[in-house]
């Protein structure tokens, strides 16, 4: 299909730079397959669901991924995004032009590393110095890895290392976080769970390429970048016993729903999942493992706004989010979130 069919345009008044306080405050749009759209709070969650339906969470964990160092006088950002063994993770950099393979880039408080050779996807492999664990080293010298549409617009500062991660954060490895999760607090969980509403978690680490623009004119022309994710075997059995009872899955977020969906099969069985997934879900697809979806508002041209299209239909896509801006509602990672129920 053509990219350009999923574009849309969004005043920057409408990006949000902040999360709403608090979490659960954030607002909602319920959109149903057909049928009126309506406005809530991310509180209203368990009046929207049904006792039974089970609400799958991504617990992976945001590192401070984000870091800036010098080759020589060149400044050089990179910003991690797969890990490959204990010391080497590819990155993508910023003015890597001035970084060849064999380079040591220096990132400050005691942390360099030396650069390998660029990648298929455009990324260069950094090999860590030293004995301690890289987790130590980006507690040191790293930031959290903002978005561009906020980093662009503010600095990021010691309160994102809270804002920018997930009450279900366990698990280190993501570069960006589960946004969708970020409206959850144990008060609203609470609720969830008196409402007869499961919860389960799953992990997958949310790389870099999330933030990458869709550069090709086609979306059979685009690549997307792995990202590696789990499902373990008691879990795949409790959601498809919750399935199998009646119950709905929904996928808190575009990345529990990518993984839910990379390990279903045919069938419509979910099984159990340790490896990497490069799934492009576009109009057209099949969903074979998710009934509805929670998830922020995403990018124009964006593979997300891609994948949510591809569950509502594109037109209504377009209309729902006509309608949030036109309602003042707020985009992006730290933005308002909406629930689609086809």
């Amino acid at each position: 299909m053509r990219v350009d069919l999923f574009d849309f345009d969004l005043p920057p008044e409408n990006i949000a730079l902040r999360p709403a306080s608090p979490r659960d405050s954030a607002r909602l749009l319920h959109v149903p397959g057909e049928g009126a759209m309506s406005d809530h709070i991310v509180r209203d969650l368990p009046s929207l669901l049904y006792a039974g339906d089970v609400l799958v969470f991504n617990d992976t964990k945001v590192i401070p991924a984000q870091l800036e160092g010098r080759r020589g006088e060149a400044r050089i950002g990179a910003t991690l995004h797969k890990r490959l063994g204990l010391r080497h993770w590819e990155a993508f950099l910023r003015n890597a032009k001035r970084v060849r393979a064999g380079d040591r880039i220096d990132f400050g408080a005691g942390v360099t590393a030396i650069a390998g050779p660029r990648d298929a996807d455009g990324g260069v492999t950094l090999d860590f110095e030293g004995d301690e664990p890289v987790e130590l080293l980006l507690e040191r010298a790293g930031t959290m890895p903002l978005p561009p549409y906020i980093a662009s617009k503010r600095p990021t500062d010691e309160r994102d290392r809270s804002d920018y991660q997930t009450m279900f954060a366990r698990e280190d490895g993501a570069v960006a976080a589960p946004t969708a999760a970020l409206h959850f607090t144990p008060e609203l969980v609470s609720a969830i769970a008196e409402a007869g509403i499961r919860t389960e978690t799953l992990t997958l680490h949310v790389g870099a390429g999330t933030f990458l623009p869709v550069k090709a004119e086609d979306t059979d022309d685009h690549h997307m970048h792995a990202e590696w994710g789990r499902i373990d075997a008691a879990t795949a059995d409790r959601l498809n016993a919750a399935r199998s009872a009646g119950g709905r899955l929904i996928a808190v977020g575009t990345t529990s729903l990518r993984l839910l969906e990379s390990a279903c099969g045919e069938d419509g069985a979910i099984r159990p999942f340790a490896d990497e997934t490069r799934i492009f879900i576009t109009p057209g697809y099949h969903f074979r493992a998710i009934d509805g979806l929670m998830t922020n508002f995403h990018l124009p041209k964006s593979t997300l706004f891609m994948l949510v299209s591809a569950l509502m239909g594109r037109e209504r896509m377009q209309e729902a989010y006509a309608l949030a801006i036109a309602r003042g509602y707020r985009f992006y990672s730290y933005g308002d979130s909406s629930l689609l129920l086809p």
